[in-house]
Formats: structure tokens, sequence, C-alpha cells
């Protein structure tokens, strides 16, 4: 397939081998009026990719809201765009790097952080923060430590060496990733609003540029790869994963941002999946012009590259522009300054078409809008399914004390702290960090409110979230949670929450129940989205997640972006000694609690098979609105949201760092001990009952007016103490040395 014969017509063997349908290739010979060569058949098949095309997807992330009071840009660009006042604008985005990293895991890990990157600062912002969403196999498979450990250095060695600090994330471990791990990495850059820029080419003869790195032959159809099944075999996959160079990154990063202080770029886009391919193709289509391109200009680093070779490469660190005429000499001059190639490669031309030359010979010519407005658009049948497993609290609860519970739900793996993980990323570099890890439950920058790196008091919290068991056993109501948890976790940060990107990870979409979980998800994000007012910008689907028919846990993952106009209103998460714990959303008559799904029954069941708890989205929207008013009149010292483990493992979490302890008040109908009201307590202390948040207080008296004013419920824990002993009166007590030894050593004694 690299032998260069621009006459040898690609037979149907050859296509449905580069990812193309039957379908695909006899509508590619149609639309073309012949049969594609080699290069044209590659460049279809990488556009029609699942990677590329989105085909089983688009039709339903149409359906999700995109525009705002806050949004600049949304999807259809390199990254997202949200307006945050001062002239400013925060620009974010997360993508998937999943079956990369399986294959390779440093290499695919660091090449995932390394192309969100280039997402972000092609769109003119310095980057500030990098997030990531991990999933691996079961604990105790050697496959797992194997993937875990690459993955994470390949994380903090791209990261650490362009000088980003990855400050927060999430981490979880399921037997289903056991041979399809996710790493989904997200960004987030700030740029001023007037030096925004965007992909779409302009301006007939306007020269077409190549910058950055050399083209190799690693990566080859990678796009194609990410949008396929695995098997058994591995290793024959690795030329397709890319490889990284964080120095390189470095350098195109501050070499870009040079340039983009000047008039001469007209649009930029970045070569990430698909490479050459994708970034012409997407560039002169959004700009409803042409191009040509003489691959004979293109840098390489390899000797005797084909067309398609040089046309599917996802080599790393490369950038595609247009720029006006007549400014390619100031342009190379700043590119050779940082060490980099800079090379006029092409044009923009008025027929809309990609036209490729290499050796005076016409190597490719295809129409643009084919390969991209009408690309396949499928409507693949699909079911959505809820799990059919009802259970009563009663088949759910352990005749075990309520400290052996609690020491074992807080040493498992899910709940544990992976601070073991992100102490191995760079979290300090820039000087910029306010959060990560469990000082609060989002992540949170400083904002500089000038090119001067003037600092006003402003700072942007981020936060990702995604519960699998409950997009399984419900689809809908877990997109809903995602959602409203993602927004929950800014909104007791102190943030308020503006815009959402998303990386929806699922198995085969040819299989009507993984479609299913594709479509009602989305159905619930997007319900959840138009009621917190929280529009979808950007984000990444990445399907066929599956090794030997074998399923991933559907995982659409929501990551969120709120700001914090003054960071003296950020709130941590640690309580201090002798304040007053209530829960907001709850009052005492709620007894009981939701324990299907949760991680009670995860891990005491070995089974989380069940009804989801449902969330009343308007109600969530009027706590985050109360929460809101209680940090503006300074009513709150604290704050953690209430979700995985339930109530007693999240407030535990708060006294967790200052050693405190707690008397908790109980509900009064669950005060005298017998066997029923047993069952009530492992409901109120575990069950994942949404909508509620535990806060601290100096203000108690305060607290009561405003709830009464505001008609939301709320109840009393009790006050902290410095005892060191969580007490359940008449039933239990909990050392809090022994569970801050689990939540800390837990992940460390597994990996180390």
């Amino acid at each position: 397939m690299t032998k260069e014969n621009i006459n040898s017509e690609c037979t149907l063997n050859q296509a449905m081998e580069m990812g193309l349908t039957e379908e695909e290739f006899e509508l590619i010979c149609q639309k073309i009026g012949k049969i594609p060569n080699l290069t044209e058949a590659g460049i279809c098949s990488a556009m029609f990719s699942e990677h590329c095309s989105y085909k089983s997807s688009k039709k339903w992330l149409k359906t999700l809201p995109t525009s705002g009071d806050h949004v600049i840009q949304g999807p259809g660009e390199n990254a997202g765009i949200i307006d945050i006042g001062d002239d400013q604008a925060i620009v974010f985005k997360i993508e998937s790097h999943n079956h990369p990293s399986f294959i390779d895991p440093y290499q695919g890990a660091a090449t995932g952080v390394g192309g969100i990157l280039r997402d972000v600062f092609t769109m003119g912002a310095r980057p500030i923060a990098l997030m990531n969403v991990l999933r691996f196999g079961e604990i105790g498979n050697p496959l797992t430590n194997h993937l875990l450990s690459g993955v994470v250095k390949g994380i903090g060695g791209y990261g650490n060496c362009i000088g980003i600090p990855t400050i927060g994330g999430e981490t979880n471990f399921n037997q289903s990733y056991n041979s399809n791990i996710l790493v989904n990495a997200m960004a987030i850059g700030l740029v001023n609003k007037n030096k925004i820029f965007y992909s779409a080419a302009s301006g007939i003869g306007n020269p077409v540029i190549y910058v950055g790195a050399k083209t190799g032959r690693d990566g080859i159809h990678g796009a194609t790869m990410a949008s396929a099944e695995f098997s058994d075999d591995t290793e024959s996959q690795k030329p397709t994963v890319q490889v990284g160079d964080p120095f390189t990154g470095k350098l195109l990063l501050e070499a870009c941002l040079e340039l983009m202080k000047t008039d001469l770029i007209l649009s930029i886009q970045d070569m990430g999946a698909a490479g050459l391919t994708s970034s012409s193709v997407e560039m002169a289509s959004k700009g409803n012009v042409g191009i040509e391109i003489d691959l004979d200009e293109i840098p390489l680093r390899e000797k005797n590259m084909s067309s398609y070779e040089i046309m599917l490469s996802e080599s790393q660190e490369r950038m595609l522009m247009i720029l006006k005429k007549g400014a390619e000499d100031d342009a190379k001059k700043i590119f050779k300054k940082w060490d980099l190639d800079f090379a006029v490669i092409g044009k923009i031309i008025n027929e809309k078409k990609i036209i490729l030359k290499k050796e005076n010979k016409t190597v490719c010519n295809l129409p643009l809008d084919f390969l991209v407005n009408d690309s396949p658009e499928l409507s693949r049948e699909y079911v959505i399914k809820t799990s059919s497993k009802i259970l009563d609290n009663k088949n759910i609860i352990r005749k075990e004390s309520i400290n052996s519970i609690i020491y074992k739900i807080i040493e498992n793996e899910n709940f544990a702290s992976k601070k073991w993980i992100y102490e191995q990323y760079d979290s300090s570099v820039m000087g910029d960090t306010i959060s990560i890890g469990n000082k609060s439950d989002a992540s949170i920058v400083k904002i500089h409110n000038s090119e001067k790196g003037e600092f006003k008091g402003k700072a942007v919290a981020i936060s990702t979230d995604c519960n699998s068991k409950y997009i399984l056993n419900d689809p809908i109501e877990g997109g809903k949670i995602t959602v409203a948890e993602a927004a929950r976790n800014l909104i007791v940060s102190g943030a308020k929450p503006l815009a959402v990107t998303n990386n929806l990870n699922f198995g085969n979409p040819e299989k009507k129940e993984v479609m299913g979980q594709i479509v009602g998800s989305i159905k619930g994000i997007k319900e959840a989205c138009e009621e917190l007012h929280t529009p979808v910008v950007s984000g990444n689907v990445s399907l066929y997640n599956e090794t030997n028919g074998k399923s991933i846990l559907p995982t659409p993952v929501i990551g969120m972006v709120g700001v914090i106009d003054d960071i003296e209103k950020i709130i941590f998460m640690n309580a201090k000694n002798n304040e007053t714990l209530f829960i907001v959303g709850q009052d005492e008559n709620k007894f009981d609690g939701f324990l299907q799904s949760s991680l009670y029954q995860e891990i005491f069941c070995d089974d989380f098979l069940g009804q989801v708890p449902p969330i009343n989205l308007k109600k969530e929207k009027y706590l985050h609105d109360f929460i809101m008013k209680l940090n503006d009149n300074k009513i709150i010292n604290s704050a953690h949201d209430i979700s995985d483990g339930g109530l007693l493992p999240c407030m535990i979490e708060m006294l967790l760092l200052n050693k405190l302890g707690i008397n908790i008040n109980l509900p009064p109908r669950i005060k005298t001990p017998n066997k029923e009201n047993l069952l009530f307590l492992h409901g109120w202390l575990f069950g994942e009952d949404q909508s509620r948040i535990i806060i601290s207080t100096n203000k108690p008296d305060k607290l009561m007016e405003f709830s009464k004013s505001e008609n939301i419920k709320i109840y009393c824990i009790g006050k902290t103490n410095n005892t060191g002993v969580v007490e359940i009166p008449k039933y239990d007590s909990i050392c809090i040395n022994k569970c801050l030894d689990l939540y800390n050593n837990t992940i460390p004694n597994l990996f180390s």
C-alpha cells in the first residue's frame, strides 16, 4: 500500500482494510465517477471514520444545546470558547486517546495530551491547565498495573515537560475496561477576545503553510484504528500510534503564539486525527474554498514516503495555516528562530476540491463537499434499556457493623484518594494553581487579566464526571445525573457553571443496546444542560471500545467549566473544628436513602444492577442557586457534594484533613436501634440520593433563616470536634485516623 503508483486503482479488499464498508466504497466510486486510487481511498476512509465524521452519533449530537449568553464558539472548531468578561475568554475541549493508549500506554497518553493542547492553542489561547479522565481494568490484573503505569508516566511526561499544570480529573477501575482502557484528556486555555483564531481557510491564492515537526510513518491510519474494535492482537497495531515530543510541542506552542501577535495569519488548524488529510479538508471546507498541495514540499522524516503515507500520517507537533500573501518570509523567521520546520506547501483555490500533486503528477482530486458535508450520516437502530432489576434496600444491606462497612468503602479503589497518581503530575508549574485533588470538588486556577500578567482576583474552576453504573442501568437518567454532578462540583467550589465539553465513550454502535446507551445518554445530557444553562461547546465521540465483542461500560464523560469572579469566594472541602454540618437539600423526614446502583451495592453485593436514583433537575438548579446565595452572604465555610458512597463517606472526606470528629445527629425515626431502623440507617448513611450537598458553617442560625426564606430543606448533622471519632449514637463509632490511612494508602499499596 506504500508503493507509489497513482494509476493503481484501489480494490474493494484494500478499501475494507482501510476501514471503509462496501457500501461506502461504492458511494465513493459513484460520487467521483471513477475507482479511487490508494491515496484517494485512504483520504475517504479517514474522513468517513467514526473518529472524524461522527457518522453514528452526529444525528443525536445535533440535538444538544450549543448556544448561550457566554458562548463565543460552539462545536465545529478545534475547541469551544466562552466569554468570561474583561474582554477575555476560556478555550476548552476534552478528547479521547483510548485505543492508542491501550496499544502503547506511554505514547498513547502523551500524544493525547499533546493533541488536546494543540486544539486549544490553535485558537490563539495560552493553555493554563490540563485535566484527565482515566478508566482501567480490575485491580490485581497485571495488565492493569502495566497500563496504569504507562499512561500516568505518559501524561506526566508530556504535560510536565511542556510546562502546563495537570490539576485534576478522575480515575476509576472496572473489569469492563480490562482490554479497552479510556484515556480522555482535557485542556483549558485563556485568550483575549480580540485575538481568537479560527480554522476556515480564505483568500484565493493565499499560501498554505506547514509548520512544526517533520512527517514520518508513525500514526498512519490512527483515526481509522480508533474507529474499530480490538482483537487479541495489539502489537501489530503499534505503527498506528503516534510518537510525541513535548519539547518540540513547547517550541511549536511558543512559535504559534508569537506569530499570532502579528496580523499575518488568516486561519490555522492542528494536524490531529488523520493528520494532513483532515486539517486540509476541514479548513478548505469551512471556508467554502478548495486547496491544492504539493506533497514534494512536505518536510519528511523518512525517505520514499508515498502520497498515501504523507496524507495519513499522524506525526505529532504539526500545524497547518493560511497566511496573507507576502507574509511568508516574516512568518518563516519566527519558526526558524524556534528551530521548527516551515514550508509553503500549496495554495487556496477557487474550485471546491482537494488536489494533491507529487512529482508534477496529480495524485488526488476529490470534491470537498463529498468528504465533509455529504459524508455518511447513519440512522442506526437502537433500544434504550433500563435495568429490569428492582431491589429493596433489605436485599442490599449487609449485617456488618457501620465501621466495618465504612472502612471497606473508603479503601475501595474507586473511592480512595488518587493522590499517588496525580502527585506524579506537575500541578504547580506556572504558579497559578489554587486547588487540586482533595482540596475542593473542582480544580481551580487563577486567571490573569491582561497580557502584562495582572491578577484581579478571578479564577476558573473545572470539573469532570461520569457514573457509568448509572448510564448502564438507565442511560437517560444517568446522563442527567452526570451533568448535574459536574455542575454541583463547581457550585460547591464557589464557581458559576458556564458550559460543557463532553467525551462520549461507548462500545459498538452497530449493536442496538449500545446505540441505545448513546442515544439515551445524549437525551439525558441535553435535558440537564438545558435546565442548568450549561450549553455544550465542544467534545469528542469514541466508539467501538470493545475487544473480542466485549464492550466497556458506557462512559459519557462531562467536563464542565465555571468562573469564580473573586477568589475570596472559593469554597474548599475541608471542615474545621467547631463548625456545624448541614445537609442542604434534605430534611429529617427523609430517613431511608437510595441504595440501588450505589457504591455500597457494588462493594457488598458484587453487583450494581438496579434502578438509578431519580433526579429532579428543577430542584437541582434551585439547590445551585441557593448555595451561590449562601456563598455570596459568607455563610458557607466548606462544602462537599454527596455522590459516590452517600452521606457518611462524603462527610468523612470533609473531616479527614484536619482529623476531626463529630457526634452525628440522627433523624428521629432511626435514633432507636432495631431491625427496621437499621435498614433505614444504612440507607440514610450510604444512599446516593441526588441534589444534596454537605456544608459547614459558623452561622447556623443565619443558614436556617435563609432556608426558610428560600423554602429549601436542610438538616443539621452536628458540630465538628477534635476527638477524631465519628459517633453514631447507639450504633457505632468510626476512627478518623484509620479512615485517613485507608484513604491515602490504598492506591499506593496496590500499585507501588
